[in-house]
Order: structure tokens, then C-alpha cells, then sequence
């Protein structure tokens, strides 16, 4: 089996020397060939925050709605199409690994005001859109609201590494 971020232990993902991962190569990678078997280090990093009191359905949802927004704004973030050995065709999904933390409403709020003044890539999920029912409601929810005012339960952002990194301080990862 080759050894991924996920098939890997911690202890052996440190002593792995890493290839980078470059977000300006069109393919996201840098030196790196597919029948390379080094794990793939990327340079920028997509992290989801959830507030820690949502239900387990909720946490899904919100994640899913969050990633969506990544996903259409930042085209980078995509990989390519998928295939199987049939040639039947799947969409692409993102090119690397979502990261999920968790937080409280404190870390959501220090973690938002930390994104905006980064100018980094974000999605915002406030408790008002578990009462709506279709994107224009939604919309309308979180404009009504000032940004400092926002009721997060959760943020995706992505960017540099060191960026999201601090943005994300506090939060830890979801069960």
C-alpha cells in the first residue's frame, strides 16, 4: 500500500523527507511525479472550523456547504477529473486534504477576525442558515448581520500554510 498522510503514523510522517507542493504548478505539484511513492507535502492548506456545540448532523452539513465555497472561488484547489478502469468519468475534488477543527464560539470569532485581516479565501456558516431553506435566504441572513456580529459555527479558509496555521491558533483538531 503507498504511504499517505493517512496510512502514515505521526512519528513516521516526521522523519519522511517531503516533496513540496507548489499551488502556482497547474497540476499543484512541484518535482513530483504520480509513481512517485513520497508523501506529497502542499504548500497551502484548506481548514474547516466548527463551533464544538454543533449536533453531528450539523457538523456535517455546515462542513459540506463551507467547502463548497472553497471550491468555486479558488479554482487552484481543484484536482483533476477522475476515472475509473471502466473509463466511466467522476468529477475532480480538491487537489489536497481538508483539515477539520473544532472550537468555541470564541475560537470561531478570533479565528474569522484573524482570516479577514489576512485577506485569506473564507466561507462563513452562521447559525441563522440552520432556519433557511435555499441560497438566497442565506445570503440575506448573513448580510443583515455586521461581520464582528456574526453567530459562526463555522469558517473554512485556505491559503499559505503559516497563515492558515495562525488563523486557525486555538482550535484543535475534530474527534
Amino acid at each position: 500500500m503507498q504511504r499517505t498522510y493517512k496510512t502514515t503514523t505521526s512519528a513516521g510522517r516526521q522523519s519522511l523527507r517531503m516533496s513540496s507542493v507548489s499551488s502556482n504548478s497547474p497540476s499543484g505539484a512541484s518535482g513530483v511525479s504520480p509513481s512517485d511513492d513520497a508523501p506529497v507535502r502542499f504548500d497551502t492548506k484548506i481548514t474547516v472550523v466548527l463551533r464544538e456545540d454543533l449536533e453531528p448532523w450539523q457538523r456535517l452539513n455546515v462542513t459540506a456547504f463551507l467547502v463548497s465555497g472553497l471550491g468555486t472561488a479558488v479554482s487552484e484547489v481543484i484536482g483533476e477529473p477522475y476515472e475509473d478502469a471502466d473509463g466511466v468519468a467522476y468529477l475532480p475534488m480538491f487537489r489536497q486534504p481538508v483539515l477539520v477543527f473544532e472550537g468555541s464560539k470564541e475560537t470561531l470569532t478570533a479565528a474569522h477576525g484573524r482570516a479577514l485581516s489576512r485577506a485569506l479565501p473564507r466561507a462563513v456558516f452562521t447559525s441563522d442558515l440552520f432556519t433557511t431553506g435555499n441560497d438566497r435566504d442565506n445570503r440575506a441572513a448573513v448580510r443583515a448581520v455586521p461581520s464582528g456580529d456574526l453567530d459562526l459555527v463555522g469558517i473554512a479558509v485556505y491559503g499559505p500554510r503559516n497563515a492558515v496555521d495562525k488563523v486557525v491558533k486555538g482550535a484543535r483538531m475534530h474527534p
